[in-house]
């Protein structure tokens, strides 16, 4: 049984000991303030490229995009305030002791001195060190995308600021979004909210298709169409030039994008959301352990969800174990970055979700603090040892989830439905726009999506959680069942 260390327990270990956690986002924060509860003294450093306090993500795609909040310096250029999104206050940390060194990256981990390189020439030396490196947008290989200056991604506080200022700027708002996923359609939603006229270009067959099933992305592709979004399917973008329109020179530039069946679209503002490439230089450079260093069969891989056989996808992330430890037992990683087993799915997986990142960290810091036993006095000895006899139940179980907001939709998931089988879609009565969408292999149920329906999304999630046997006759009804017993198999 897991003993509850109070404070008193954990004064005596000692402060001299550092965690360093490189990257503040949800994960990293998460962590630092979970070290803390679990009775870490020592110091805690916080490190991340972005200068502003951390700060939700989530939010940048949709209210955050949308925030008429904004300020203009005397160059015209528009900023946003990121404080109404922060994850912690400012006091937070200085209650909880916890340092932080923001617009700073890590350049190199010296594991046999046990210390990291900061960009500004420091050296910071660690006990423990955490990574929660993330990902960064992939951009992908497109003539003139570099040089493009309204070319944006989004993925910090500074691109949402960007991509406003290029819309304010521009007369004719005009926005294309390469890619389809969740982020391009999010912003997608945001922006023609915005005033823009807006132009989604996937290059698979449907949007979302690596992700969900045929009719999430009929739905979706619906939605959009019907709010004035125009959205075009195998779109393989090729080219951005610049130009003044119709070679006059009293025009502003615009954005000429070109696809290789020769089509083209023209755009003031264009976003990129193709995917992410996941942060793991640092990770190579010192020769931890990665995805891509572990033999085929042992690395099935979560990198698309559904019925039809991934396509060829190079394995990604920062190999942990049960307890978020790498392959240096002194440091761990937690969240975007990590190729982890999934104990439910039983497979090798890698996630872009805040719950897995929050999740993750909140045993990550557990481990951390009960691994330092030997700093115990001997009149907590026992309690500790009780405590560290039970640290192999400290291991990552959490069931995915993830959401997204579009137009006045909630799509709420849960689950993985890689390798589904079978779809059956739940509409209820008198109610077109709410519904679910249940993944099933065989009688296994992988993975609910709940279109404007949490009712569905709770039930699934206590399904799957329980591996209980759906009575799929009962989905064919037009009023979903209310309790788990009513809807599943004796």
């Amino acid at each position: 049984m897991t003993i509850q260390l109070t404070d008193n327990a954990m004064q005596t270990l000692t402060k001299n000991d550092t965690c360093v956690i490189i990257g503040a986002s949800h994960g990293g924060v998460n962590l630092a303030f979970s070290l803390r509860k679990h009775g870490w003294q020592g110091n805690i450093i916080l490190i991340d490229s972005d200068p502003n306090l951390p700060y939700h993500r989530p939010p940048l795609s949709k209210a955050f995009l949308l925030n008429h909040n904004v300020t203009e310096c005397a160059s015209h250029e528009i900023h946003l305030d990121p404080s109404s999104i922060q994850l912690k206050s400012p006091d937070s940390y200085r209650k909880q002791n916890i340092t932080l060194k923001l617009g700073l990256t890590v350049t190199k981990i010296n594991r046999n001195s046990k210390q990291v390189t900061l960009s500004n020439g420091s050296k910071q030396a660690y006990d423990k060190l955490v990574l929660a490196t993330g990902a960064r947008p992939f951009i992908p290989p497109i003539s003139g995308i570099k040089a493009c200056k309204e070319a944006f991604c989004l993925r910090t506080v500074s691109d949402v600021s960007r991509i406003k200022q290029a819309l304010a700027t521009s007369e004719q708002k005009r926005v294309v979004i390469i890619g389809g996923g969740y982020v391009g359609l999010e912003t997608a939603s945001s922006l023609k909210k915005l005033g823009a006229t807006v132009t989604v270009l996937e290059r698979e067959p449907r949007i979302l298709a690596r992700v969900t099933a045929p009719l999430m992305s009929e739905f979706f592709t619906q939605l959009h169409q019907e709010n004035q979004v125009e959205v075009l399917t195998d779109k393989l973008v090729q080219q951005i030039s610049t130009s003044n329109l119709n070679n006059d020179k009293n025009m502003p530039l615009a954005h000429k994008i070109t696809c290789a069946d020769g089509s083209s679209y023209i755009a003031d503002v264009i976003v990129i959301g193709v995917g992410i490439t996941v942060n793991t230089e640092l990770a190579k450079a010192c020769g931890i352990k990665l995805a891509s260093d572990m033999p085929n069969e042992q690395a099935n891989h979560n990198e698309a969800n559904g019925r039809d056989k991934p396509k060829s996808t190079p394995k990604s992330g920062i190999w942990v174990n049960s307890s978020l430890q790498t392959s240096d037992e002194n440091i761990f990683a937690i969240g975007d970055c990590t190729y982890h087993h999934n104990p439910h799915y039983d497979r090798m997986i890698r996630l872009e979700s805040v719950q897995n990142a929050v999740e993750q960290a909140k045993v990550a810091a557990k481990v951390i603090a009960l691994n330092q036993k030997d700093h115990y006095s001997a009149a907590h000895s026992m309690r500790i040892e009780a405590t560290l006899n039970d640290i192999e139940k400290l291991t990552y179980q959490a069931l995915p989830w993830f959401w997204s907001d579009q137009f006045d939709t909630k799509l709420q998931m849960v689950g993985l439905a890689q390798g589904y089988d079978e779809v059956i879609k739940q509409v209820e009565e008198n109610k077109p726009t709410s519904f679910s969408v249940w993944y099933f292999k065989g009688d296994t149920l992988l993975a609910v999506d709940a279109i404007n329906h949490a009712k569905a999304y709770v039930l699934a999630t206590k399904i799957i959680q329980n591996k209980s046997n759906v009575n799929k006759a009962k989905l064919q009804d037009s009023l979903l069942a209310t309790k788990v017993e009513q809807l599943t198999l004796n």
